[in-house]
Order: C-alpha cells, then sequence, then structure tokens
C-alpha cells in the first residue's frame, strides 16, 4: 500500500480514516481460530491456510497503510462469557496494548487502546485505568453490541464512558443504530462506526426523520415522492419510491447503492444536528425531539400496515 502513497491516496480520499486491528474478527471467526498470549492463529475460510496475527504485527499494518487512527489488537469476549473468561480476555488485551504501544511508529497517526470487560463494570473500570496509565490518543469502547440488549449495551457504555479521560476522543466500537448513537453521546461517547447504514440499505431499509422506511413494500410501487423530502442525497434528488423499489425487485444492484448512500446521508445529517445541539447546550431537546418524530412516524406506518393500506 505504501506504493499507492498510503489509503488516502488510493481511495482519492482526503478525509479521516480509521482502521480496525483485526480484534473483532478474533470474535467473529471464533470457530476458524485459536488464541495464545502471543496472539491469534487464524484458519482461512476459503483454502485453509494458516494466518498467524501478533499485536506487532497488526500495527505495523496500520503503520503502514497510513490510516488517521489506527487501533490496538484486542481480544474481544462473546455475549454470556462468565467473569473468569472476561478477565482473561482483559489481562491479554492489556498486555497487546502494551506492545502495541511499543510497536506503534508513526507520530502522525492516533492509536486507540480499547477497553473491554463484557458485561461487568467493575472490570471495564479496571481495564480503562490501566489503559489510561499506558497512555493513548483516545480510547474505544469494545465488546458491546455482540448479542445484549439495548438497555444492557447502554449501562455498559455509560459506565465505561465514565471511566475515561474528558480530553481525550471516546470511541464506542460497532454501534450505530440513531437511538444507539444518541444515547452513547448522553453518555459522553464522541465517535461510533457500524455498518447499520449500508448494511441496511442494501436489505431495502431506508432511515428518515420519520422512521424507518421499507422501500419492497407494495405501497410504495407506484410512490413518485422521493424517499424523504428534505434531503439532498443524489438518491432523493433524482428518483423515487417507485424507481427504487423497482431496482429492489429486479434484482438491481443501483437499488442497494443508491439506499447505501441515503442512509449514509442520513446519517451525517443527524450528526450535524447532534454537534449543532451540543454547541448551543439544547442535546437533550434535540434528542428528545429526533427520537419522538423518529418513532412516531415508524408507528404510524405500522397502523398504516395494520389496517390494509400498505
Amino acid at each position: 500500500m505504501s506504493g499507492l502513497g498510503g489509503l488516502h491516496e488510493f481511495m482519492a480520499w482526503d478525509g479521516p480514516i480509521l482502521t480496525d486491528s483485526g480484534g473483532f474478527q478474533v470474535f467473529s471467526l471464533a470457530g476458524l481460530r485459536r488464541i495464545s498470549d502471543d496472539g491469534v492463529e487464524f484458519r482461512s475460510h476459503l483454502d485453509g491456510a494458516v494466518v498467524h496475527m501478533t499485536p506487532e504485527k497488526a500495527t505495523r499494518i496500520q503503520n503502514g497503510l497510513g490510516a488517521d487512527i489506527i487501533m490496538c489488537f484486542d481480544e474481544c469476549p462473546p455475549a454470556g462469557a462468565s467473569q473468569q473468561d472476561v478477565e482473561t480476555a482483559v489481562e491479554r488485551t492489556l498486555r497487546w496494548a502494551e506492545v502495541c504501544r511499543e510497536t506503534h511508529g508513526r507520530e502522525d497517526q492516533a492509536l486507540f487502546g480499547i477497553v473491554q470487560g463484557g458485561v461487568f463494570p467493575e472490570i471495564r473500570r479496571y481495564c480503562s485505568e490501566r489503559l489510561v496509565e499506558l497512555g493513548f490518543t483516545g480510547y474505544a469502547i469494545g465488546g458491546v453490541s455482540v448479542g445484549e440488549s439495548r438497555e444492557l449495551i447502554r449501562s455498559v457504555t455509560a459506565a465505561t464512558a465514565a471511566s475515561l479521560p474528558s480530553d481525550r476522543p471516546r470511541y464506542l466500537m460497532g454501534v450505530g443504530f440513531p437511538e444507539d448513537i444518541l444515547n452513547a453521546v448522553e453518555c459522553g461517547v464522541d465517535m461510533f462506526d457500524c455498518v447499520a447504514p449500508t448494511r441496511m440499505g442494501r436489505n431495502a431499509t431506508a432511515f428518515t426523520e420519520s422512521g424507518r422506511l421499507r422501500i419492497r413494500n407494495a405501497r410504495y410501487a407506484r410512490d413518485e415522492k422521493p424517499i424523504e423530502e428534505r434531503c439532498d442525497c443524489v438518491a432523493c434528488r433524482l428518483y423515487s419510491r417507485a424507481y427504487i423499489r423497482h431496482l429492489f425487485t429486479a434484482n438491481e444492484m443501483l437499488g442497494p447503492i443508491l439506499l447505501s448512500i441515503h442512509n449514509i446521508t442520513f446519517y451525517q445529517r443527524m450528526m450535524r444536528r447532534v454537534r449543532k445541539a451540543i454547541r448551543e447546550d439544547r442535546f437533550l431537546e434535540m434528542k428528545r425531539k429526533f427520537l419522538s418524530e423518529f418513532r412516531a412516524g415508524a408507528s404510524n406506518r405500522m397502523q398504516d400496515h395494520c389496517s390494509g393500506r400498505s
């Protein structure tokens, strides 16, 4: 990648880029890997080849890619893991974080430590304290949204964010539905990432300020309105709900592309509202109004569906 100018030049993107270390794959590919204190051995699901990932290797790869923010290699325990298994994963995560910090070789990249600890607040506080002692540019809250309820995600996020320094970025990993983002902002979280906008777009669901719109529904077959009246994305400027629905029913790839673009635009617009509300010291008011409209629209569409107007 360095021969191609790094990620920014390769992608023709001059905005910020964040790369993960592969720690999530330690969780998601549980059936294809073996963990030791040195690292993780993966077996490829394509050809059976063995790949050994270590904290040193994960850091050097990210240094080479040239992202603006890079992550420490970590072990993410699954939802429902015992306290003993979570404690073991946290100790390993802390050892790897120290190695990543020692290996990190670029001053123009921010290295974030990742807080693990499952659903155990005391273990998360311990992990946070140890990571802060090591000293990182920012801190990520990992290991949530791996099977827990929304209420549990919120309580774990709140407890973890409160244990991290307020003068460093706090990043919630893998959480990204609008309700969850707004709840996390209230807890003091600054950054998020999630596949929700594009995954939901690929599956014919659009986010709008009045709730989710499932474009495959028959009610949109002759609907000439855009996905969202006040949206300025290319999907809403140029195409109707009926046309985008047609693309999905015809299995045309343009449908998922257009809804993904719309959903990302929706998220960017929502986050602009969040930042503005924070600057004006009225975030809680903004959150209440946003969620009231978001949920009301979803409820109204459900009533229409149940009364036969879909």
